[in-house]
């Protein structure tokens, strides 16, 4: 096992995606330890992820992992399903003797196998992560005992990066994709994609409380909270808590997504590693 004990604790941890969509983890992950200083890097020049080949996310999700490294980043977020389904280990092989990395799939594969046996779940993703098979595949390495239906929702991603949740849109394009015999008699349902926080009070009102309406962003944060303790590098109460976000292609969208998260001014830099 990696020993991380030689790390700064006060280093920040690094978190990336394809967009605003990891917004929502590193807003879990800062409100649980809000001492601890992020590093954020949306991946605006490629997004959405879920259309891209497997081997194209792997490329990208290498390139952004040295781009943390090189921030000197104490551990490494994939805040990005499609990201954690096809490249995460790539990274964890590339830099995992190095710093911890966590994905957004196996803090929620593991609590569903644990909370719903001899029950049906549903998972809703891109058309990459549902392709990649990863959620079936996750949760039935542990147990057989859940049924696991997955549907893909490609508009949703594309439509929350344009600003369009809670509202008569995104309810329509809501509807449309959970009212599917799919996801018939399901009492547990996976937001997987980062992005899917922002509709979840939509989602949920679908259901009428009826489905248990998981957000992977607050699993994940624990697991973050979990990992720093085990290996010593959580920050102590002298830390500043430092924000720093980057983008590979500026939006102005994106800096005012990160403020209605933040609550703050962001300081937004363009970080253009592709060049």
């Amino acid at each position: 096992m990696p020993d991380f004990s030689f790390m700064p604790k006060n280093s920040p941890i690094g978190i990336f995606d394809s967009g605003i969509g990891g917004l929502t983890v590193a807003k879990a992950i800062h409100d649980l330890l809000p001492n601890e200083s992020l590093v954020y890097f949306g991946d605006t020049a490629h997004l959405p992820y879920g259309d891209k080949s497997a081997a194209s996310v792997r490329k990208f999700s290498l390139r952004i992992a040295r781009f943390l490294l090189e921030n000197d980043c104490k551990m490494i977020v994939i805040a990005c399903n499609t990201a954690s389904a096809r490249g995460a280990r790539a990274v964890a092989k590339w830099v995992g003797k190095e710093v911890p990395v966590i994905n957004v799939i196996d803090p929620i594969a593991q609590h569903v196998a644990q909370h719903f046996h001899g029950q049906k779940i549903g998972v809703i993703a891109t058309k990459g992560t549902v392709n990649s098979r990863v959620y079936p595949r996750r949760i039935h390495a542990i147990t057989r005992d859940v049924e696991v239906s997955t549907r893909a929702t490609p508009l949703l991603a594309p439509m929350i990066e344009e600003g369009f949740f809670n509202n008569n849109i995104s309810k329509a394009v809501i509807h449309s994709y959970l009212d599917n015999p799919s996801l018939m008699d399901i009492k547990g349902l996976i937001l997987g994609c980062t992005h899917y926080p922002l509709i979840k009070r939509e989602v949920s009102a679908f259901y009428k409380g009826s489905v248990d309406v998981m957000d992977s962003s607050l699993f994940v944060a624990g697991e973050v909270v979990r990992t720093l303790d085990e290996k010593g590098l959580r920050c102590q109460s002298d830390c500043e808590g430092k924000l720093s976000f980057y983008v590979s292609d500026f939006t102005d969208s994106f800096r005012q997504s990160a403020g209605l998260f933040f609550g703050e001014r962001i300081d937004l830099q363009e970080a253009r590693i592709w060049d």
